[in-house]
């Protein structure tokens, strides 16, 4: 589900206020613009400085990347490769040059082209392989202003709470303004512990998850790539690449070579034996 992010940052944000609100609490005690002020621009400007000012620009855009990020469908990219080993026995390698122009993936195009062009496979693994880690590497670097955020929330949370307890001592003589002002420094911590564990490490956690179902279909595809350029049986290239693919998602292709899905019990046996 695309929206799985957002929905489970709702649910947490929504448990929260419901635990509150069975304590005897309002909304508006959360509201506290000082804490606002020095959780997030505490936060903000710490990250902003353990990053580069090209990377922290791109946090919108990985936001938008978490909350709106597609599934990788493996089973489409299987179909794909399958359907360039049955023409490659049929028609040669060179028959799929035509093809090239019709593949949108930039990543499998690159790696098609190389073979239609007669490079040794040893060397298209290697440029490929190349793809992945420099892939791999920029999205490790993509990731890590929201971890640094997650780690620098809490601690400016805290440092608000100090903050605000300094206030409350230098009043220590209106005792019946104590208990307000108690309760509104430690704003500053809850606004700091949530961010992080509400937002912050679980959008990094998804940015990683994507990471790597894009490395694992980068690594499926380079398999695939190279098992046309050996002119594999297509049965045997699909059988090869459907074990990157989790059992219970595979889809196979029937003897009419329409597709079906691998029925709901063959999935957990499946699932056990793998």
């Amino acid at each position: 589900m695309k929206a799985i992010t957002a929905i489970g940052i709702g649910v947490a944000l929504c448990g929260l206020a419901l635990g509150m609100m069975l304590e005897g609490g309002g909304f508006g005690m959360l509201l506290n613009v000082p804490a606002a002020c020095i959780v997030l621009g505490g936060t903000a400007g710490a990250t902003l400085a353990g990053t580069s000012l090209e990377r922290f620009k791109q946090i919108p855009q990985l936001y938008k990347k978490a909350f709106d990020g597609n599934a990788v469908d493996m089973n489409e990219r299987v179909d794909l490769l399958v359907g360039y080993a049955e023409r490659a026995r049929r028609e040669g390698l060179l028959a799929l040059d035509e093809e090239l122009p019709k593949v949108e993936d930039d990543f499998t195009r690159k790696g098609m082209q190389l073979v239609v062009d007669g490079t040794d496979p040893e060397l298209v693994r290697e440029v490929l392989d190349s793809e992945i880690d420099g892939m791999d590497a920029r999205h490790r670097a993509a990731v890590q202003p929201f971890e640094k955020a997650g780690g620098f929330a809490p601690t400016m949370g805290i440092l608000g709470t100090v903050m605000g307890l300094v206030h409350v001592l230098e009043n220590l003589s209106a005792p019946e303004t104590l208990g307000p002002a108690i309760s509104t420094a430690f704003i500053a911590t809850l606004y700091g512990v949530a961010s992080a564990n509400v937002v912050f490490l679980p959008v990094a956690n998804k940015l990683k998850a994507l990471s790597e179902a894009e490395v694992e279909l980068r690594t499926l595809t380079v398999e695939g790539i190279l098992a046309v350029q050996a002119g594999d049986n297509p049965r045997v290239v699909a059988d090869k690449l459907h074990s990157y693919v989790p059992p219970e998602q595979r889809v196979e292709r029937g003897p009419t070579g329409v597709l079906a899905e691998a029925s709901d019990e063959q999935a957990p046996a499946e699932a056990m034996a793998a």
